[in-house]
Parts: C-alpha cells; structure tokens; sequence
C-alpha cells in the first residue's frame, strides 16, 4: 500500500489514478481562472443593506471589501460577503453594504472604481456572511496540452461524473511553504500564538490535514467508492445525516448521488462515525498520538464535512489547439483544484504527444 502523504505534503492519492492524465498550464491569466458565486438566497428587495453583485479581475475578496469601505465612508467589518475568492481569477461575487441605496452604490461604484463591474444593486434585509452561498459555478482554461489531452481528459471527465472527487482541502489552506498544519499541531500541543485570527487558522489547517489523510486513506483502499458500516452519511437534497446501518440497501442511492459519506473535521464534540468508518476515523488520531479532548483546550469543537464532491456538469472542450476548458459547479467549501489534479499530473509521460 502506498504510504500516506505527511503534514506538509499536497500530492494526495488520486481516485482516477488509473486513468492516463495530461500535462499543462493553469493560471496563465487572470481569464482562465473564471468563477461565478451561487448565491444561498434571493435579496428580498427591502432592508436596510444593499447587496451588489460585481465582477472583479486580479484582486482578492479583502481588497476588493477595503475599497468599498473606503468609498462609503465604512468600516471593513461592517462590508458584507459570502465566500473568499482567489486573485489570480475573474470572479463574480456579492458584497453588502449597510444604509447605503442601491442606486447610489451602483453608480459611485461606477464612477470611483471603474475597475469592478457592477451588475446590480438590491435591498436586503441582512448583512452577508461567510457562507451565505450555495456554492460556485467554475470556468477553467488549461493551456499547453498535449494533442491527445481532450480524450485524456473527457474519460477522466467520464469516471468522475460516476464515482465523484475526494473533497481534500486544497493546497491553499496549508500555505505557501506547506507548514501550516505542522504549526496547527504545535499549537495543540501547547505552543503559545497570540494572534487569535492566527492561531485559529493553524488550527483549521490541522484539522484540514487529518481530513485529508482520513480522505487519503479511503481511496488508497479502495474505501471510496462504497459505503461503509458506521458512515455518517448527508442527503443530497435536504442536507439531512444519518448513519449507515445497512451499506448494501444504501449504496444504490450512493452511486446515483443522493448520499456522500462525510468525514471527520476532528475537535472534541465531533459525532464520530460508528462501526467500520469509526473505527477508520479514530486510527488518523491514534497515529498522530491525538485524542478528542485534546482539542478542548484550543476550544476546536469539531464537525462533519462531505467527503465526496458530486459533478454531474463536468465538462471538458477544446476550443483550439493546446487549450482545454473545463466547466462544473462545487459547494461551498470545495477547492476547484481538488477537481483539476485529477486531471493535470506533474510529470509527462512518454504517450503524450
């Protein structure tokens, strides 16, 4: 078996790892990375917040917040926003702005940051908050592909419409030089971070770590693609969990997409999964020498998150010559890159042509 990536590292087992992958370039500009925020809810048209919808290019969601608190004579905290976007992308998202009117946000917005586009400007009855969203709708350009990548990619495309994506974290969580977990379990084992926001983040990319490794070692045994014993299992349709007690009755309404199993976001108040996933989940701890209560003292309570990413609209064209774009949508909390490795290999194989 192979063995599990350590703490630092980001080259998780790969669920089409038998497929033949392509070779290419992500990210040559700002336009191959395209996202479009799925908003949770519709404004209500009254309230005393604005929600404004607005594309921006090569700036982050905290850039982008800075500046229309600045326009509007506002604090940071007081401008409102679903979901963290990348820089290096063209990405459409909302922000809300309190007493302000929707007709003058859009155009002093127009008139002092020319830059962003305004799509428009409607009463709410509250301020958005992270994870006020359902999700995100993807566009990504890959460029520099071989000739033979298309069919590569549409079979790879094919099994994961099937079976879906391991939901790992993606590399971003764990920082530039991959250390952010290992200084999360510092913290845990005592080791004093004054800055709350900090501290709190090295935690959440620990917990991100465990999560892959449990996710990891699903897929390196053939654990993915079934239900096991235990799991605690979310309903597609209506969020609900349950526990898996019969996996042969429920597995059908696995493999059609109406269940993932969800895994262990560890803390000391986490629902752990019974049986045979429970067992799975406890021996990540173990090896770590980790225990549930240990979490409590860094107040980490622990949670449940999706295992399986579902994509039944993923897409792959080739417009022209060495290019590929792949279109799907993701949850809330899912990393696009999650599904493009499946996909992009860092090495090339000697068939590409």
């Amino acid at each position: 078996m192979p063995e599990t990536p350590g703490r630092e590292a980001t080259d998780w087992p790969r669920i089409s790892a038998h497929l033949p992958g392509i070779h290419g370039r992500l990210r040559g500009s700002p336009e191959d990375f395209v996202v479009e925020e799925i908003p949770a809810y519709e404004p209500a048209d009254e309230g005393e917040h604005t929600i404004i919808w607005l594309t921006k290019r090569g700036e982050t969601t905290t850039d982008v917040r800075r500046a229309l608190a600045q326009l509007f004579h506002l604090r940071e905290a007081d401008v409102g926003f679903a979901g963290m976007k990348d820089k290096h992308a063209v990405t459409t998202q909302g922000f809300s702005l309190p007493r302000v009117a929707p007709d003058e946000a859009v155009q002093r917005i127009r008139d002092a940051l020319p830059h962003l586009t305004v799509h428009w400007a409607r009463r709410h009855r509250n301020k958005l908050k992270p994870g006020h969203l359902r999700g995100n709708r993807f566009r990504i350009t890959v460029r520099d592909v071989p000739s033979n990548a298309l069919e590569r990619a549409q079979a790879i495309a094919a099994y994961l419409r099937r079976v879906g994506v391991p939901n790992y974290y993606g590399e971003q969580r764990f920082g530039r030089t991959g250390d952010n977990a290992a200084q999360g379990r510092a913290i845990l084992q005592g080791k004093r971070v004054r800055d709350k926001w900090l501290r709190r983040f090295l935690l959440s990319a620990y917990q991100a770590d465990l999560f892959n490794r449990y996710l990891a070692r699903r897929v390196q045994t053939g654990l993915f693609t079934r239900l096991l014993l235990g799991d605690i299992a979310k309903k597609a349709d209506t969020g609900g969990l349950f526990v898996v007690t019969e996996p042969a009755e429920e597995q059908p309404r696995y493999e059609r997409g109406d269940i993932h199993f969800t895994g262990p976001m560890y803390g000391y108040k986490l629902w752990f999964a019974e049986g045979e996933a429970g067992a799975l989940e406890r021996a990540i701890l173990e090896e770590e020498n980790v225990r549930p209560e240990d979490f409590r003292r860094v107040r980490v309570k622990g949670t449940r998150r999706l295992g399986r990413l579902w994509v039944p609209d993923l897409q792959v064209e080739a417009p022209e010559a060495g290019l590929l774009v792949f279109t799907f949508t993701l949850p809330k909390g899912a990393f696009a890159t999650t599904v493009l490795r499946e996909f992009i290999r860092e090495e090339r194989d000697e068939s590409e042509e």
